[in-house]
């Protein structure tokens, strides 16, 4: 598969995330990927659906993968765009691939901007989902710019259980008040580092487009 030059680095490093050490109840791989799509951060989500792509040509027969959308209220079963464990055959677990991609296709080019952004609603729902996954290895990635927005109502100061779990936000863009005040980027990712270490899960960001082969692997 041909990837574009400016993503080849983030897929490199998504790649030797998912194939990091596993624990000894099982040698599957479990991916959620949460997809934010609040406001502008839609236009990023050509660049997801890229590595969305690249992530299904490497998992395995039994892997699991799902991927996510994080709008207003994202704690439910019907954010979720595709989810999929993988067959042992391979016809069938090819099979399954395309169908996932064509689940990916239309969403992209159908989602529309939500007002708000329940980035933790997203997580709990990829807890509750990876670990009904009997995985081995669980990985949660965040394709989003990281600034929660809840609806008025919306209770979501709950602390995430992650041990065992890798968190990585992938693509964190700044925004334009990020630009005037650099210290909101920096304290949005410090409370999310702070927030899923908390929690006892591995932290990582993966922003550097053109030098992400480098960056560490969990």
């Amino acid at each position: 598969m041909k990837i574009r030059s400016l993503t080849s680095g983030l897929l490199v490093t998504v790649v030797l995330l998912l194939v990091g050490c596993s624990d000894n109840t099982s040698s599957s791989r479990g991916v959620y990927m949460l997809m934010d799509t609040s406001g502008t951060y839609t236009n990023e989500l050509k660049q997801a659906q890229r590595v969305i792509n690249y992530i299904l040509s490497t998992l395995q027969p039994g892997d699991s993968f799902a991927v996510a959308r994080v709008d207003t209220g994202s704690f439910s079963e019907k954010d979720i765009v595709a989810k999929v464990t993988f067959d042992d055959r391979p016809s069938k677990a090819n099979q399954q691939k395309r169908v996932f991609r064509e689940k990916i296709d239309s969403f992209i080019k159908t989602v529309k901007p939500s007002p708000y952004t329940d980035i933790t609603g997203g997580m709990l729902q990829a807890l509750e989902w990876l670990n009904e996954s009997n995985a081995g290895q669980k990985t949660i990635l965040i394709f989003s710019d990281l600034k929660e927005e809840l609806k008025k109502g919306y209770v979501r100061d709950i602390p995430l259980q992650l041990n065992g779990f890798s968190v990585v936000a992938l693509n964190v863009t700044k925004l334009r008040s990020d630009n005037i005040d650099p210290r909101e980027y920096l304290d949005r990712l410090s409370a999310w580092q702070n927030r899923v270490e908390a929690g006892g899960g591995n932290w990582q960001v993966v922003n550097d487009l053109e030098r992400l082969d480098t960056a560490l692997t969990l």
